[in-house]
C-alpha cells in the first residue's frame, strides 16, 4: 500500500494558488486512486474534480502543490470556515 497523495489547489476565476476556492487531493490505496475534495465541515469527501479536470470538464483549474502547501491552506480554510473537528 503507498502513503503518496498528491494535493491540488482549485483555482477558479479570480483566484489563485494562494487564494483558490479549494483544496482536493488524490490518494492511493491498494484498490486504486481515491479522490477528495475538503469540506467547509473541514473532512474529506469523495470528489470528482480531479478526474473532471484531468479530462477538461470542469471550469477551474487544479494545480499540483505540495504537502506543506497543502496544510497551509488546510489552515486557512480552518480559520475562514470556522473550527471543525
Amino acid at each position: 500500500m503507498s502513503d503518496e497523495v498528491k494535493y491540488y489547489a482549485i483555482v477558479s476565476s479570480g483566484r489563485t494558488v494562494k487564494n483558490p476556492s479549494g483544496i482536493a487531493r488524490r490518494r492511493f490505496d491498494a484498490d486504486g486512486p481515491i479522490d477528495e475534495a475538503l469540506r467547509r465541515n473541514l473532512t474529506w469527501e469523495r470528489d470528482s474534480a480531479i478526474v473532471e479536470w484531468e479530462y477538461g470538464d470542469v471550469g477551474a483549474d487544479l494545480v499540483e502543490i505540495s504537502e506543506t502547501e497543502a496544510r497551509e491552506l488546510i489552515e486557512r480554510f480552518r480559520e475562514r470556515w470556522g473550527g471543525g473537528e
